[in-house]
C-alpha cells in the first residue's frame, strides 16, 4: 500500500509574502551575502530593529534579510526551520534573530542548525530572576493594541498630524503638544508623523514662507503657542539639493534663496528663544529624540479630545 503523502503546510500570507531587504555592496566585499532571518510571533519590528542595530557594526559584510512575522504554531516554526536549514547548505551560513514568546514555538525554531540570537529566550529569565516573578509571555505585547487607551491616543495623534501638516488647518491648533516650524523641506512632516505614531504626541507643523521670514515676529497663528514651538533648519547645501530634486532651476531651490531662508529662520528662533536643531545629517529618529530631550514638556501630554 502506497504511503499517504504528507499534507501541504500552508503558511499565513504574511509569511508567504515576506519582506526582503537586500543590501548588496560589491564594492565592499566579494563574499556572498549572508542570509539573515528575522523571526517573530508578531510584526517582527522589534526583532528587525535590534538585528539591524547589531548588523550595522559590520559595514563590510553584505546581508540579505528575510523578515518572517506571525509565526505562532509549531507547524509554522517547523517549516521555517526546514527553509533555514536548506539555506545553510549555501555558500554563506545564515544568521537567525528572533522574538518569539511561546516556549514550544521558540524551542522548535531553535532547532535550526545555524547561530540563533533569541532576544526573548536569552533575556527573559534574567529579568524574571531580577524581579522575582514570571512575565506574562504575551504575544504582540509591544506592537499590538496593548493598552487600548494609549493605542487610541496614538491613532488620534496621527490624525491630528495629518490634518495640521504644513499649516493646512488651524482648527484646534491650541490642542497641539508641539508645533514644528521651519522653511520648506527641512523635515517637518516626517518628524511630526514619527512623534505622533511612536510617542502619541499631537504635533502640528507650520511652514515659514517668505512673508513670515521678512519680519522678526512669529506668524500670527503661533503667537500664543511660542512655548510649544520647536524649529528645524538644514544646511544650505542639503536644502539646495533637496529642493533641486523637487523644482530644479527654480528660485525656490537656488542657493541664494535657501541661505536667506535659513538665516532668517534662525534669527526668528533666537529672537523668540525657540529651540531648534539642524536636520541635515540626522535621521528622523535622531531628530525626534533631540526634540524630546530639549523639549521635555512635549512628552508629558495628557489625553485630549480634538473632535
Amino acid at each position: 500500500m502506497a504511503a499517504r503523502p504528507l499534507p501541504l503546510l500552508i503558511l499565513p500570507p504574511t509569511m508567504r509574502e515576506e519582506r526582503r531587504m537586500t543590501a548588496h555592496r560589491p564594492d565592499l566585499t566579494d563574499s556572498p551575502p549572508v542570509p539573515v532571518y528575522v523571526l517573530s510571533d508578531s510584526t517582527g519590528i522589534s526583532a528587525e530593529t535590534m538585528a539591524s542595530a547589531l548588523l550595522l557594526q559590520f559595514p563590510a559584510v553584505t546581508f540579505e534579510r528575510h523578515v518572517l512575522p506571525f509565526i505562532t504554531t509549531v507547524d509554522e516554526a517547523r517549516a521555517v526551520v526546514e527553509r533555514i536549514d536548506a539555506d545553510s547548505r549555501g555558500p554563506a551560513q545564515p544568521l537567525v534573530f528572533m522574538t518569539v514568546v511561546d516556549e514550544t514555538v521558540r524551542a522548535e525554531l531553535r532547532r535550526c542548525a545555524v547561530p540563533t540570537i533569541d532576544f526573548v529566550g536569552d533575556h527573559m529569565p534574567v529579568i524574571e530572576k531580577a524581579l522575582g516573578r514570571h512575565g506574562d509571555h504575551r504575544i504582540a505585547a509591544l506592537h499590538g493594541t496593548g493598552d487600548q487607551r494609549r493605542y487610541n491616543r496614538r491613532m488620534a495623534a496621527v490624525e491630528f498630524a495629518i490634518e495640521h501638516d504644513d499649516g493646512q488647518s488651524l482648527r484646534a491648533l491650541e490642542k497641539a503638544d508641539l508645533v514644528l516650524i521651519a522653511p520648506s523641506r527641512c523635515g517637518k512632516t516626517p518628524t511630526s508623523m514619527f512623534l505622533a505614531l511612536q510617542h502619541g504626541l499631537f504635533v502640528a507643523n507650520y511652514p515659514l514662507i517668505d512673508e513670515d521670514l521678512e519680519v522678526d515676529d512669529l506668524p500670527r497663528p503661533l503667537t500664543e503657542l511660542r512655548d510649544r514651538c520647536f524649529g528645524l533648519v538644514s544646511s544650505p547645501q542639503r536644502l539646495h539639493e533637496v529642493r533641486s530634486e523637487r523644482r530644479p532651476g527654480s528660485r525656490y531651490a537656488s542657493e541664494q534663496q535657501v541661505v536667506w531662508e535659513l538665516t532668517r529662520a534662525q534669527r526668528m528662533y533666537r529672537r523668540h528663544t525657540i529651540p531648534f536643531v539642524d536636520t541635515s545629517t540626522r535621521s528622523v529618529e535622531e531628530i525626534a529624540t533631540i526634540i524630546l530631550q530639549k523639549f521635555p514638556r512635549a512628552g508629558s501630554s495628557t489625553d485630549k479630545d480634538v473632535s
